[in-house]
């Protein structure tokens, strides 16, 4: 399954997903979205900075490790961010009502659609 839509549409399937995207880290844009909730433009520019701001974090430390994911914990949501392996400078931006979701199957169906997208 290499169709951005269709991979979007897959995690929005996820018992409590309520939005997904796929956003270049380099330019800060979409490049698919499914869902609403939220203003993506916004949330994509912001979590691009995140991202930048762990890899050269990861960078300066001399790791050798590459992020799976970064988690962030609100009062009502689970976002999940997962830059994708095959192309880290592009991440999956999921977020999940907390009330409904189960956080390891989803982190699972992301990694999963990680594996599928071919850009």
């Amino acid at each position: 399954m290499s169709n951005i839509n269709e991979s979007l549409a897959s995690l929005l399937a996820v018992d409590g997903a309520m939005l997904v995207a796929l956003v270049d880290s380099s330019t800060g844009m979409l490049l698919g979205e499914a869902g609403s909730g939220l203003d993506l433009e916004t949330a994509a520019a912001g979590n691009t900075e995140v991202v930048r701001a762990k890899l050269r974090t990861v960078k300066s430390l001399g790791l050798t490790d590459t992020i799976d994911d970064i988690l962030i914990t609100l009062t009502s949501q689970f976002h999940i961010i997962r830059p994708l392996a095959k192309t880290p400078e592009v991440f999956i931006y999921f977020v999940l009502d907390r009330a409904k979701a189960n956080l390891a199957l989803a982190r699972i169906k992301a990694k999963e659609i990680d594996g599928q997208l071919d850009l």
